[in-house]
């Protein structure tokens, strides 16, 4: 389930002429029944909404004076959310002759036929108040304060996420309240201006638009208003043609599959970085511990302590933590198990509140192997919103790649990763000739839709990637992937396994060594493809590349590189 939310106006949505009618009544507790939460968001004061409105209980929160007061009807709570109106400027405005006003716990409200005169006492007394209108109504309010602050105070409490909610409104004041909202909505007689700004338009008037959303949302969770929620998609990077290309945030399953040095690192840190930016939460399982510094986000575990599948859920049941979960600390053969009992979990908490949003799993191949069969209880028919970050597609197990809508292939030979790839997902693999991806792009093959693969220039993260800075700058690579000093006539057999040990090679080998590896531009490829670091690989090249340079002076440019980027031991 997609929406476990949704929240309402109150005039001229769910009431016309202050009145709900009873049939919308019966819609919203059709939603309760549903397991859903209600949300009221009205400009009104308190008092008078308990007076005109007595199913006030069939809300679980209700967000009053416009975003300033929340009130909890089970249990009666109210919380004031700004400082109450300055008596100074109360006195001020009936001094000026408004005598048609409202003040609240917060809120102070008029008519807009006073809003020369409201202005000036705001000047006057050097208040920072803000003026919002509402159908010919006007209130004064602190700076900041709205419909949207309100509702997101509501959520926090009730610890529910924006981007599981639908909101729907008619006016002005409803701008910022349906921006909130995952899938702002406009009932027919709103406002243009809130018409055009909002997701979705529905045919009715008031609570007959409230009613027909009610009505889309119980019978597929808002599944056909998708195609037009497209302010949250999530961008991967731009085609041949330079055109944005993206991903939806629910509905998608990817899989990073290719050769090492192909870019997944840039990839997957910069897709999380945006996440992070929608406020979409994740959690990712990192077997080897390769997003323990991505910043932002809570990691739990390390080398000497081992996270429990307790205190994984306990942090992702506030909304706004992201999660790492750093399995380093778990022996090699045990992490498998591991995984098995955290996924159910995982999915058991999305069912419960929707999150979280996107499940990112590195090393697929070892912790979902092509062995791997899960009972039903496991994994559901539909999964979504997950990333399978892998070097073999067709090492993961058929029951995951079924899940898989999109392919991204990088690396040597993407073409051969998506014949592999659509062979063990039993899919038609499409017709193409051999691609040669240049430095940044990718192969994104939409794997359900029909459409032939389309090249993608991956668009970066804005911080500095630092994945592998651990295990490749103190680590141990294994003999394969090392580096080798070996000079022009194979004298030498010096192995360094990590940079540590690099950099005390590259100062201790002879010039003639050092140089016949710069002009093969060993050092390069070996940054790319064994320590996955594209930006050091570029800026190596660089160095390698100029003619001019000693070898003291291409030495120490190297290392310069490398003690940029990697936090290596004293």
């Amino acid at each position: 389930m997609r929406y476990f939310a949704l929240a309402s106006d109150y005039d001229g949505t769910l009431a016309h002429h202050g009145a709900v009618e009873d049939s919308t009544i019966d819609a919203l507790k059709r939603v309760r029944d549903s397991g859903r939460k209600l949300l009221l968001v009205t400009g009104r004061e308190l008092p008078e909404l308990q007076m005109i409105f007595p199913q006030l209980d069939l809300f679980d929160s209700v967000v009053v004076e416009n975003g300033a007061l929340l009130y909890t009807p089970s249990t009666k709570k109210e919380q004031v959310l700004a400082d109450p109106p300055s008596e100074r400027l109360i006195s001020a405005l009936r001094g000026r002759g408004i005598d048609r006003l409202s003040v609240g716990r917060v809120i102070v409200a008029t008519w807009e036929d006073y809003k020369s005169t409201v202005l000036e006492v705001v000047n006057e007394l050097g208040l920072e108040l803000q003026l919002i209108f509402n159908k010919g109504a006007l209130m004064i309010l602190p700076s900041g304060v709205n419909k949207a602050s309100g509702l997101a105070a509501a959520l926090e409490a009730m610890c529910l996420s924006r981007h599981n909610v639908a909101g729907i409104g008619d006016a002005e004041n409803d701008h910022a309240f349906l921006s909130l909202c995952e899938c702002g909505v406009a009932v027919a007689n709103a406002l243009p201006a809130l018409k055009e700004r909002a997701d979705v338009v529905m045919n009715g008037v008031a609570g007959e638009g409230v009613r027909e959303l009610i009505d889309s949302l119980l019978k597929d969770d808002l599944r056909s208003y998708a195609p037009r929620l497209s302010r949250y998609d999530i961008l991967l990077g731009t085609d041949e043609a330079g055109q944005k290309v993206c991903v939806h945030p629910y509905g998608t399953s990817l899989m990073v599959a290719g050769t090492s040095g192909g870019g997944k690192t840039t990839l997957t840190t910069g897709f999380l970085e945006r996440l992070t930016e929608a406020k979409y939460q994740f959690c990712v399982i990192d077997p080897e511990g390769d997003y323990q510094n991505f910043t932002g986000a809570v990691v739990l575990g390390d080398t000497k302590n081992s996270p429990t599948v307790n205190e994984i859920l306990s942090v992702l049941e506030t909304p706004s933590e992201q999660v790492i979960v750093n399995l380093v600390g778990i022996d090699l053969d045990k992490r498998p198990e591991f995984f098995d009992t955290l996924l159910p979990r995982l999915h058991e908490m999305r069912s419960r509140t929707g999150r979280p949003h996107w499940i990112i799993i590195d090393e697929a191949h070892h912790l979902l192997p092509a062995s791997w069969q899960p009972s039903t209880i496991t994994i559901p028919k539909e999964m979504t919103s997950m990333m399978l970050i892998t070097l073999e597609p067709d090492h993961v197990a058929p029951s995951m790649l079924a899940c898989v809508n999109t392919l991204v292939a990088v690396g040597k030979n993407p073409e051969e990763t998506i014949r592999k790839f659509s062979g063990a997902a039993n899919l038609v693999t499409p017709d193409m000739q051999p691609v040669e991806l240049k430095r940044g792009e990718v192969l994104l093959w939409c794997a359900k839709d029909g459409r032939p693969p389309v090249r993608v220039k991956i668009q970066p993260g804005a911080a500095q990637s630092s994945r592998h800075a651990r295990k490749y700058a103190a680590g141990e690579l294994p003999p394969d992937r090392s580096f080798y000093f070996r000079g022009p006539e194979g004298k030498l057999n010096l192995r360094a396994q990590n940079l540590v040990m690099f950099l005390q090679l590259m100062d201790g080998v002879d010039e003639e060594t050092w140089l016949y590896h710069l002009r093969r531009r060993d050092y390069s490829r070996w940054f790319l493809e064994e320590i996955k670091s594209d930006d050091l690989s570029a800026a190596t090249a660089d160095i390698e590349g100029r003619k001019r340079l000693s070898a003291a002076e291409s030495r120490a440019l190297i290392r310069e590189e490398i003690q940029r980027r990697f936090t290596l031991p004293a």
